[in-house]
């Protein structure tokens, strides 16, 4: 099945899907930036196809989020986040925080954040990058941007 291209959409969140909106792709970097890097780890923690897994692999290696670097001298490669793949945690990040709030349950949170400049567990808020407030949906107006569609 041919997958719908959303890269020439005049929208950074098309966009941003085109890159990472099939399920499997997010997973794929969340288990990179925990240190699961090599194809095998990969494959045995999200349970995915082979095929599958290389398909994805391969894209987000295409779309520069992550990067092969050989690791033994028969061709076999770790994967590592780009910094275009790290940033694009830092959205993943985003997610995090909002399926502890509504989808954690009882049980809490499966994963805590220690941040490393205060030493303290946090979760990720949106602030304003001017002003320092907290920034949400209901906190801003949509204005056409110098690339947006004609």
């Amino acid at each position: 099945m041919q997958r719908t291209d959303f890269s020439k959409m005049a929208c950074s969140i098309a966009r941003t899907l085109d890159v990472i909106g099939e399920p499997w792709s997010p997973l794929i970097l969340r288990d990179v930036w925990v240190g699961l890097n090599r194809f095998d780890q990969l494959q045995a923690d999200l349970g995915i196809s082979r095929k599958v897994l290389t398909e994805r692999l391969n894209h987000l290696v295409d779309q520069g989020v992550l990067a092969r670097r050989p690791y033994d001298q028969r061709p076999r490669y770790e994967y590592v986040l780009t910094e275009k793949g790290t940033e694009l945690v830092d959205l993943l990040m985003v997610m995090t925080t909002w399926g502890d709030k509504w989808l954690a349950g009882e049980a809490g949170p499966p994963v805590l954040y220690r941040h490393h400049a205060c030493g303290e567990i946090s979760t990720v808020d949106l602030r304003c990058t001017h002003c320092g407030n907290p920034m949400h949906a209901n906190d801003i107006d949509h204005l056409s941007g110098p690339g947006a569609a004609a």
